[in-house]
């Protein structure tokens, strides 16, 4: 991500996924936090959203955060 464009395309592509209820996106950080339902959607899925919008996922940062559906990539 290079700008706030970028920040705002991860941002739609993620809360367009069944089952998210909040994200948050870290141009600086270059990182997103998301809140999901673990029923609806996956880490995978999530990861895969960003890929189809036109960006690179981190495949050693992208992880859960303490079992609350949280992904980070």
């Amino acid at each position: 991500m290079t700008c706030g464009g970028c920040t705002s395309n991860v941002t739609h592509a993620l809360k367009a996924v069944s089952g998210v209820r909040d994200v948050e996106v870290s141009l600086s950080a270059g990182e997103a936090r998301v809140q999901y339902d673990e029923r609806l959607t996956s880490p995978d899925k999530l990861k895969t959203a960003v890929k189809d919008a036109g960006y690179g996922v981190d495949a050693n940062t992208a992880q859960k955060s303490q079992g609350k559906g949280c992904c980070c990539g």
